[in-house]
């Protein structure tokens, strides 16, 4: 009680020394350019006016999750900057280092990434330090005349760091939630206390279903849930093409005509539902000789697929191809005739729209926002347990041996998911969340102590309150020792505008 006693006096203290800074004059909170100006005493936005200006927006996504590793949420950061930039913003991607993969790299598209030299701690996430990352990344977000700072994934504290630093920084923040978690258990407890006082501070949030944002709202409490949307996953329908194409029928091999492929490609862990698979896998091969089951993807749960293979004889008829690399995925989708998901938790599943672009039938586990993604007669729903998704399949390969005709052709398939699922229209409805949060009110550091953080807890509120004045003197002894000089970037609108001690001015 004495020392939260302390606390609250040392408080009150900061707070009457901030009244008496003008954190929109005051170089050292690095607040860069102009979003809001004084007029007789009260405050005016003038976002609209540069908002007005704009030729583009210069854009930092920033994830623990990024290439080399391989996976969905890999996949939507590089199309959304590669779209983005595209529409003629620029795009920069900050992650940390892979192996000997440190500095700055150039990817397909022109896209600048920063590989950080903070090695991974576990399953290639950063140790959460909230402080280590911020020298570089204060230098990237001045450099590269950072407007906007787009988080990804709640698992990653790259991300959560990011968004924390760049508040302080007087940059305008979005973040995108890529998955569901629970409530009971100790990590989601951990996990989406830290995704509340992360997105205390955040403009506006992206879900990418409507299971997923009520999930994000509910467990994240998020105080304005008028500022989440929902814009869904994408695919490139010009690198699935449909599997009658003759890019497939020319090389596929004529003897397994009569052979059906059900197909998967996942990590091989829990949370994929690779337990499920293990026990349908005999008893469907029991019922169907001619049935014959591909698995891609790598993981811990590998070694129990290979017990039941040895166990059960299947190993002509039970394939494990380990990790695929993403220019062979098109042509492993289009050996199948069934693509079956067996997630026992999924906030939006990417691998069921690229297999139904290529032309297969979906199978797949009835979880989190799952049944939003396809329309009936593109996908098989059950249950999440091993029966239901065992009775499941035997029908759905059942009427594709004895009625053939009732399924949409591959080319009908593939041309559905390139009207629903188009990476520009995901970019188009991701500017405009980032013109809204253009709009938000940039928060003093006197917000962020008093008024931000209050319905995260006694105990989050203490922690970010320290932690803000301890980001905000550290942000001193940057600017202090190390002030950035922009170079204005060609063509762009934002000339007229100059970095003057850590504020960005209009020339006189």
């Amino acid at each position: 009680m004495t020392f939260l006693k302390f606390i609250f006096k040392l408080k009150a203290t900061i707070l009457i020394t901030l009244d008496c800074l003008d954190p929109y004059d005051c170089d050292v909170t690095c607040y860069r350019y102009v979003r809001d100006h004084r007029i007789n005493g009260d405050q005016k936005t003038g976002v609209s006016e540069i908002l007005a200006s704009r030729e583009h927006l210069n854009i930092c996504m920033v994830s623990d999750f990024f290439y080399p590793n391989v996976g969905g949420i890999e996949s939507h950061i590089y199309q959304l900057s590669y779209c983005l930039q595209k529409r003629g913003h620029r795009v920069i991607i900050v992650t940390h280092m892979y192996g000997s993969r440190v500095g700055v790299r150039f990817i397909s598209g022109g896209i600048k990434v920063y590989y950080l030299p903070i090695p991974p701690f576990h399953d290639q996430i950063i140790f959460p330090t909230m402080i280590v990352a911020l020298p570089a990344l204060r230098y990237i977000f001045l450099e590269n005349d950072i407007h906007v700072v787009h988080g990804h994934s709640a698992f990653s504290p790259l991300a959560h760091e990011a968004l924390f630093h760049a508040k302080l920084l007087g940059i305008h923040t979005v973040f995108t939630d890529h998955s569901l978690f629970g409530f009971a258990d100790a990590s989601s407890i951990v996990t989406n206390q830290l995704l509340c006082m992360t997105l205390a501070t955040c403009d506006h949030v992206i879900c990418v279903s409507h299971m997923s944002k009520e999930n994000t709202v509910l467990r994240a409490r998020f105080p304005d849930p008028w500022s989440v949307s929902v814009i869904p996953n994408a695919v490139d329908a010009s690198k699935f093409l449909p599997k009658s194409h003759e890019k497939y029928t020319a090389t596929a091999d004529k003897t397994e005509a009569n052979v059906i492929n059900v197909v998967t490609m996942s990590r091989l862990v829990y949370r994929r539902g690779i337990d499920l698979l293990v026990d349908l896998i005999p008893n469907v091969c029991a019922k169907f000789p001619t049935v014959r089951f591909v698995i891609g993807g790598a993981g811990p749960k590998r070694i129990f697929l290979e017990e039941m293979r040895e166990r059960e004889r299947l190993q002509d008829r039970v394939l494990l191809l380990g990790r695929i690399d993403l220019d062979e995925v098109p042509k492993f989708l289009a050996k199948g005739s069934i693509y079956i998901n067996t997630s026992l938790t999924e906030a939006f599943c990417i691998s069921i729209i690229e297999a139904a672009c290529v032309g297969l039938l979906v199978v797949s586990t009835k979880v989190g926002g799952i049944p939003e993604v396809l329309p009936p007669d593109m996908i098989r729903l059950a249950e999440p347990n091993a029966r239901a998704l065992e009775e499941c399949l035997i029908m759905a390969i059942s009427d594709l041996l004895n009625k053939p005709g009732s399924f949409l052709s591959s080319q009908e398939c593939h041309e559905r998911i390139r009207k629903m699922y188009c990476w520009d229209n995901v970019a188009e409805r991701t500017e405009t969340v980032y013109e809204r949060a253009l709009n938000k009110p940039i928060p003093t550091i006197k917000d962020l102590i008093t008024v931000k953080y209050n319905h995260c807890g006694c105990l989050s509120r203490v922690l970010m309150t320290a932690l803000v004045l301890l980001s905000f003197v550290v942000n001193i002894f940057c600017n202090f020792f190390y002030s950035v000089k922009k170079q204005p970037v060609l063509g762009s609108k934002y000339t007229h505008l100059t970095k003057k001690n850590g504020v960005r001015l209009k020339q006189e």
